[in-house]
């Protein structure tokens, strides 16, 4: 099981000074919007990755005027007990601390806490670009495995070299620029098409579980597909790359691999990015959330910590009690600017108003 027991937050976002003790179950944040509850979302997202969920830099999580914040919580994952210290320095490397061993790399993190989170934005996961849906993959991959995330960091690092040399070519093919692109060649082949095998491996274990979620939120038969086939994966990257080489060096970027790839989705045989009404579209958005929670269960061995922000305030009370039910998790966290969801069993009732954080009632 994945549990947070306590909960310090200090100069993080809107929240001062933030001692929260916690239990297993649901916890619910309630309060107006803009008060500080998705905040605690973010911060708990932390614990994961070191990424904040809304996508936003360790400068944002400062508190205005302050040099520097700290995330503490003290967690139960699995059978290990763990104390995790974030500390978030402007213009600074983040430091991460547990049980008072400093991490010197980000992936020896991952895994540690493994948590899922739903957000207002997940709407995107299937009207937005191809981007939002290959972040989709590569963010659960890394939580799946800390490999990933040297897998993946390695890729970065890779398109960033070759990118920089094709800008640097200005469209000529030079004896220099012929050798050193022959060698990022290699490089991108070699590191993208292990990543392109783990994230097909990974829709495929994904595909019947967003197919199962989807039929129970929508109780409806309408059949739903998720696939990720690019054809530089038979045929091999290296020939990719070959065949692309004077567009990339018009351009001057990389225009073959996993950075531009797309996961194909669809409702009924229909692409659900152009063909499904909103309603579907959010529906699939959740499955696809579902899927992923489970997967990471399997995978973990231990139900991940469950974030779900603002989620209900989009969804009927037959699809709100219809995710809960698909959704296992020894604690799950809830914010809600309405009124308090359809929640059962062991539940913590907090008001958040102005950064501060009190038990309700």
């Amino acid at each position: 099981m994945a549990v947070l027991r306590r909960l310090w937050l200090r100069d993080f976002r809107n929240h001062v000074d933030l001692d929260l003790g916690l239990e297993a179950g649901r916890v619910v944040l309630a309060g107006r919007n803009g008060q500080g509850k998705s905040n605690v979302i973010e911060a708990v997202s932390l614990l994961a990755s070191l990424q904040s969920f809304r996508g936003a830099p360790a400068d944002a999580m400062i508190r205005a005027g302050e040099a520097g914040a700290v995330v503490r919580a003290y967690a139960l994952s699995g059978s290990r007990e763990l104390l995790i210290e974030i500390e978030l320095m402007r213009g600074r490397t983040t430091r991460v601390q547990v049980n008072k061993q400093r991490l010197t790399r980000r992936a020896d993190l991952a895994g540690l806490v493994p948590v899922t989170v739903f957000g207002p934005d997940d709407l995107e996961l299937v009207k937005g670009g191809p981007g939002v849906r290959r972040d989709y993959l590569d963010d659960l991959l890394v939580q799946l495995h800390p490999r990933n995330h040297r897998l993946r960091s390695e890729l970065d690092r890779v398109l960033k070299q070759r990118n920089a040399l094709l800008r640097s070519a200005g469209g000529r093919l030079g004896p220099d620029v012929e050798s050193t692109l022959a060698v990022w060649n290699a490089k991108l082949a070699e590191v993208g098409e292990i990543w392109g095998r783990v994230r097909r491996e990974l829709v495929q274990a994904l595909a019947p579980r967003v197919d199962e979620a989807y039929a129970h939120l929508a109780g409806s038969g309408h059949p739903v597909a998720m696939r990720y086939e690019p054809e530089w994966l038979d045929t091999g990257l290296a020939a990719g790359l070959e065949a692309a080489r004077r567009d990339e060096l018009r351009r001057g970027v990389t225009l073959v691999g996993p950075h531009r790839d797309e996961v194909e989705l669809s409702v009924s045989s229909m692409p659900a990015r152009t063909h499904a009404s909103q309603g579907e579209q959010r529906t699939l958005a959740l499955a696809l959330r579902i899927a992923g929670h489970h997967e990471l269960a399997a995978v973990a061995g231990t139900s991940p910590l469950l974030l779900l922000d603002d989620v209900f305030s989009e969804l009927d009370p037959g699809r709100a009690e219809a995710l809960l039910g698909l959704l296992v998790a020894e604690q799950t966290f809830v914010t809600t600017a309405a009124a308090v969801p359809p929640v059962t069993g062991d539940v913590q009732h907090f008001v958040v108003d102005s950064g501060q954080v009190r038990p309700a009632g």
